[in-house]
Parts: structure tokens; C-alpha cells; sequence
């Protein structure tokens, strides 16, 4: 059974989502966490000098998001009606990013999948920053979903990599399983930076190749270019469903977070978002 863990702030971006979960995996048998942290605005003035007056109010804002859990859980229950997912709700008094890494590490979950607000006017940021910390610290797989995003069936799966990774299936089991569930290909995109593959990303490519196994894929090289241009070249020509990349230090997340580049090439989310630790 597959442990999602949903965090959730009630916003209509959140519950897009959820529902988003609740549909990629409808045919599994799932337990699903509806978390929600909550900070007290007066906390970190008054609630730290244990005023008086602020006894209780810890129990008054878990009171409150307790309720909005169980509303939520009702909601999701009656809207899906599936036998095979199981609810739980988890409301704490903490930082939101610290109680997600905290409950991926104790209920050992399998995803986590979330919204996000996205890149829009002023605000020229790739990922709302709760996002950004979740997929740079979080010890298993995230799936981030742009907001209105209306669920389709991830028939089509980009998968930028400059195979510089070992490939194991202990990593990549929920892209694969993703993949076999919904009949998935797998479209394996390569930017060239112009000198050919070294004896190690050969032998990583293969192993690729050989992971993939049934699952339908296809090898795309591209000419040397921004890693975010090339993803969007790609989808301009074959729309995707789903995006997947791998975080570690070899790769460009790090660059595809903080590069004043980003602002320049105007990327924003538009599709689901995968990233595996």
C-alpha cells in the first residue's frame, strides 16, 4: 500500500492537488495523510515569553484545523468514493517544511505531492518557496502540481538527464510504476554539450535502457542549450504530461532554483512536476 502524503493549507490550489493524487492513483490501494501545520502570528512575540494571556492557544488553533482536516477528508471521501484509499489527517504546531521532512522520515511515505502558487507578475519565482525547500530536502519523491492544472492521464513522461547518475529501482520505483500503471512513454531527453558521452554515461544510459525495461521509451539527444530551454523546445513539439528529473549534485536543480537565468528564459510550471532524491 502506498503512503501520499498531502499538505494542504485549504486553498483551492491545495485541494487541485489532492484531487490530482486521488485520481493518478485510483486503481492502488493508498493511505493518504492531509497534513496542516499552523504557527500562531503571535507566537514567536508573545507565545515564546509564556504570556498569560496566551495560555491555550495552541489547542484552540488544533482544535480549528483538526475540524477543517475532518471537512476535507468528508469532502474527498464523497467526492471520490474509493474503497481502496484510506484518509488519515495529521494537524501540528510547527514549520510547515520541517513537519513534512518529519513525517516522510516517520510514517515513511512513499510521495509527497503538493501546489504551488508558480511564477506570475512581479513575483518572478520558479516555485513558491515551501516548495522549493520540500523538493531540495525531502528524502523521497515530489510531486508538485501547477495550479488549475486539470488532470490528464500521464501517457507521456519527460525525463531530462545528463547521466551523470547510478540508475537503481529503488529510485526511480514511483516513475516506473507510474509509467506501467498508465501505459506510460517515457521520452529520455539529453542535452549535448557538444563532446560525446564518456565511457561512464554510456554505462549509465544502458543501465537506463535496461530499467526502463518494458516500459515504452525513446532517446532524444538535443544540441548544447540551457537545460530549461530545450525542456520547452520539446514540449512545444510534443506536448508532455508529466515532468521528471532527478535532484543531486551532478545535475541543474540547484541552477533551475536560484540562476538569475530563470528570469530571463520566463520558465514556468505548466505541467505536473516530478523530483527524485
Amino acid at each position: 500500500m502506498k503512503k501520499i502524503l498531502l499538505p494542504t493549507d485549504f486553498s483551492e490550489i491545495a485541494y487541485n492537488a489532492t484531487r490530482y493524487a486521488l485520481k493518478l492513483f485510483e486503481g492502488e490501494e493508498c493511505t493518504f495523510y492531509l497534513l496542516h501545520t499552523y504557527t500562531p502570528a503571535i507566537y514567536q512575540a508573545e507565545y515564546l515569553l509564556h504570556s498569560p494571556g496566551q495560555i491555550g492557544l495552541g489547542d484552540i488553533y488544533q482544535t480549528k484545523t483538526t475540524t477543517q482536516l475532518e471537512a476535507m477528508k468528508s469532502k474527498l471521501q464523497k467526492e471520490f468514493k474509493n474503497p481502496k484509499h484510506t484518509f488519515k489527517i495529521h494537524s501540528a504546531f510547527n514549520i510547515l517544511v520541517d513537519e513534512i521532512l518529519e513525517t516522510i522520515e516517520n510514517e515513511k511515505a512513499d510521495l509527497v505531492v503538493m501546489g504551488t502558487q508558480g511564477a506570475s507578475g512581479a513575483k518572478e519565482l520558479l516555485l513558491g518557496s515551501n516548495t522549493v525547500h520540500v523538493l531540495q530536502k525531502a528524502g523521497c519523491p515530489v510531486l508538485v502540481i501547477p495550479p488549475k492544472f486539470k488532470y490528464e492521464k500521464p501517457k507521456e513522461i519527460l525525463f531530462p538527464t545528463d547521466y551523470e547518475i547510478d540508475y537503481t529501482g529503488q529510485r526511480f520505483r514511483m516513475l516506473l510504476e507510474i509509467a506501467q500503471t498508465h501505459s506510460s512513454r517515457i521520452e529520455v531527453l539529453h542535452v549535448s554539450m557538444g563532446y560525446d558521452l564518456t565511457d561512464l554515461q554510456l554505462y549509465h544510459k544502458s543501465k537506463l535502457d535496461h530499467l526502463l525495461g518494458n516500459t515504452a521509451h525513446l532517446f532524444h539527444e538535443v544540441p548544447n542549450q540551457e537545460i530549461i530551454t530545450a525542456i520547452n523546445n520539446f514540449q512545444s513539439k510534443k506536448p508532455m504530461n508529466l515532468l521528471v528529473m532527478v535532484k543531486n549534485k551532478h545535475t541543474f536543480m540547484e541552477r533551475l532554483f536560484i540562476e538569475p537565468v530563470i528570469k530571463k528564459i520566463g520558465f514556468h510550471i505548466t505541467i505536473p512536476f516530478m523530483v527524485i532524491p
